[in-house]
């Protein structure tokens, strides 16, 4: 069922690259008048933000007129032990995770609240969960969002604004490709995910133009966990004993 987002006006952070891209392809593909916010990239909708700093967002949202759907996507990660992570890494990464989700999140709620509907999307994560080694800053950062999911949802419900957030696991983006690029690092990887394999930008992108469509017109407060099963195996699913891995993902024999 193709998702039908005409006459919509919808606003994607981060939406240049990897999952942003794609789920502003999505919002497109289905009828909406997409504005892309983002420090890179280019594009006749394309406006340039920084999510750290609430008049940029301020400013791009005069310039795209009030939203309907607001996809709060913007997001970095820096790898670094817990012991070595530097005040910079974490103040960089907790001003564009989370206090640029807080910023995008008030400001387009300010805008929604006179009209009594709109519908808001956080990119979160399967860190949001679990404590990930080597990313205590993004885990920190991705672990405050459901903070700011719950909280939104449940005050701005009754204006008729739905908040909810999808939690990707290990997708395949600029970001990751290094990971996707290094079978080994797949395999033991993927040991863990019963689908066997990692995530497409366009599959969780699916995701969110559910969230955001009348077909989710009941569905506030929710974090969909889009990670091939990964949350739900405590042990692991596959094995030499009865699949193989090979191109890019584990099969059974």
């Amino acid at each position: 069922m193709p998702f039908d987002f005409r006459g919509k006006t919808a606003v994607v952070t981060g939406g240049a690259h990897g999952i942003g891209l794609a789920a502003a392809r999505t919002l497109a593909a289905g009828g909406a008048s997409v504005f892309v916010f983002d420090v890179t990239g280019d594009g006749e909708n394309h406006i340039a933000v920084d999510v750290t700093d609430r008049a940029s967002i301020d400013a791009a949202l005069e310039q795209s007129g009030p939203p309907d759907i607001v996809i709060a996507n913007a997001g970095m990660g820096i790898e670094a032990p817990l012991t070595a992570t530097s005040e910079e890494v974490w103040n960089r990464t907790l001003a564009v995770n989370l206090t640029g989700v807080f910023h995008t999140v008030q400001a387009a709620a300010r805008l929604m609240i006179p009209r009594r509907r709109g519908v808001i999307v956080i990119t979160a994560s399967t860190n949001s969960f679990d404590g990930e080694a080597a990313l205590v800053a993004y885990n920190a950062s991705k672990a405050g969002l459901l903070g700011i999911l719950h909280t939104a949802a449940n005050e701005l419900g009754p204006h008729g604004i739905r908040v909810n957030a999808v939690c990707p696991g290990l997708i395949r983006t600029r970001l990751t490709e290094r990971h996707f690029s290094t079978p080994e690092v797949l395999k033991n990887y993927f040991r863990d995910v019963p689908l066997g394999r990692g995530g497409e930008a366009e599959e969780v992108a699916a995701a969110i133009a559910f969230l955001a469509s009348d077909l989710a017109s009941f569905i506030t407060g929710a974090a969909l966990v889009v990670d091939g099963g990964q949350m739900a195996a405590k042990f692991g699913t596959w094995n030499e004993d009865t699949a193989e891995f090979r191109d890019g993902r584990w099969r059974l024999r």
